[in-house]
C-alpha cells in the first residue's frame, strides 16, 4: 500500500508538471476559452494544445479548488513550460491577452466602429446601438442625443471579446482623464459647455492636420462667434450630408441641415468627431489673433486674414490661380 500510494504520489506530481523545460523557454500558444466553456471543457482545449500532460490531474486540480465554471473566457497566451497550477490561475484571474487599439483624432462615431470591428474587439453593432442609446449614454453622466465627439482619441488596450459597454466606457474615461480641472475652470470661465467644448474642438481637428495651426483656426472661430458672423466651415457641412462623394459642391453649402454653417449661425448642434487633446486645448486657449479668415495653401498648412480683402487676395493666390494654371496645362498637353 505505501509502493502504491508512493507511486500514485509520483504520477500525480509528474501529471502537474510542467509539459516541457523553462530552459530554453518554449513558444507560447494563443489559446481561446470560448463563452460558456466548462472546466472539463477547458480542461480538453489545454489537453489538445499540448499544455498539460493529464486532463485528469488537471481536472482534479480544479475540483480540489471547488472553481469549475469559474474559469474566465478569452484569449490566453500560455506555454509549455508552465505548470498547471499556474495554468490554472491565469484562467481563474482572467489574464488575457490585451490587444493595443488606436483609435485617430478626428474619427467619427461610424469610423470608430470600423476600427473596433477590424481587430475583433467588439461586436460593432452593438457598439453602433449603444453610441446612440439615450439611456445607456445618461449613465455615463453625458446629457447628450449620442456620443459623437465623447470617445477620447488615443491607444486603448483591449481583450477580443470585449462588452461594448465595457469599450465605451473606457472611451469616456479617457476624456475624462484628458479634460482635467485646468481645462473645466478654463471652460466655466468661457462660460462654455462640455459639449459646445468638444463640438468647436472637433471642428478644429478636421480643419486643420497642422498642430501649429489649431490655435489660430480656434482664433477665428471665436472671432466669428463673438461677431455673430456664420463659422461657414466646410467639414460641419459634410458631416451633415447623407452621402458624400469626395467633393463638396455648391448646392451642399444650401443644404437645410442644421450642420451647413454657412446658412446656420453658431455651433453646429453637436460634434463632428473626436477632438484630440491639441484640439480641445485650443478650443478653450485660442491665439490672440485678429483673423477672420483662412484658405488652404494646398500644402497642409493655411494662409489666415483678418479682412475680406486680404482672404480675397490669398483665395485668388493659393486657390483660383493654381487652378487656371492646371487647367492651361491640361489644354496644352491635350493640344499637343
Amino acid at each position: 500500500m505505501i509502493l502504491a500510494g508512493l507511486a500514485g504520489y509520483q504520477v500525480l506530481r509528474w501529471a502537474q508538471s510542467p509539459v516541457v523545460n523553462a530552459s530554453p523557454k518554449p513558444p507560447s500558444h494563443i489559446v481561446v476559452i470560448p463563452e460558456g466553456s466548462t472546466y472539463q471543457q477547458a480542461a480538453n482545449i489545454l489537453k489538445r494544445e499540448h499544455l498539460i500532460r493529464s486532463r485528469w490531474a488537471f481536472l482534479l486540480l480544479g475540483r480540489t479548488r471547488e472553481i469549475d465554471r469559474k474559469i474566465r473566457p478569452g484569449e490566453y497566451e500560455l506555454d509549455g513550460s508552465m505548470a498547471p497550477k499556474e495554468i490554472l490561475a491565469k484562467l481563474l484571474a482572467g489574464r488575457v491577452v490585451l490587444h493595443p487599439v488606436t483609435i485617430p483624432e478626428g474619427y467619427t462615431l461610424a469610423q470608430i466602429a470600423e476600427v473596433l470591428a477590424a481587430q475583433n474587439v467588439t461586436d460593432p453593432n452593438e457598439f453602433t446601438k449603444l453610441v446612440r442609446d439615450r439611456p445607456f449614454i445618461t449613465t455615463l453622466g453625458i446629457e447628450a442625443d449620442s456620443l459623437e465627439g465623447y470617445l477620447f482619441p488615443e491607444t486603448y488596450s483591449f481583450a477580443r471579446g470585449t462588452k461594448a459597454k465595457d469599450v465605451i466606457k473606457a472611451m469616456v474615461d479617457g476624456l475624462h482623464h484628458a479634460w482635467g480641472s485646468e481645462l473645466q475652470a478654463q471652460a466655466d470661465r468661457m462660460n462654455l459647455s462640455l459639449h459646445q467644448v468638444l463640438t468647436l474642438a472637433s471642428v478644429i481637428e478636421k480643419e486643420t492636420g497642422a498642430k501649429d495651426e489649431r490655435e489660430l483656426i480656434a482664433a477665428v472661430f471665436h472671432n466669428r462667434l463673438r461677431k455673430k458672423i456664420p463659422l461657414q466651415s466646410d467639414p460641419t457641412v459634410i458631416y451633415g450630408l447623407p452621402a458624400f462623394d469626395g467633393n463638396i459642391h455648391k448646392r451642399d453649402l444650401s443644404s437645410l441641415s442644421p450642420y451647413n454653417t454657412y446658412r446656420v449661425q453658431g455651433l453646429p448642434p453637436g460634434p463632428i468627431g473626436s477632438p484630440g487633446a491639441h484640439s480641445l486645448r485650443a478650443a478653450l486657449f485660442p491665439a490672440q489673433a485678429s483673423y477672420l479668415y483662412f484658405v488652404s495653401r494646398n500644402d497642409g498648412t493655411h494662409h489666415f486674414s483678418s479682412t475680406l480683402a486680404e482672404h480675397n487676395q490669398a483665395v485668388e493666390k493659393y486657390q483660383k490661380q493654381p487652378f487656371r494654371k492646371r487647367a492651361r496645362g491640361s489644354l496644352v498637353a491635350h493640344g499637343a
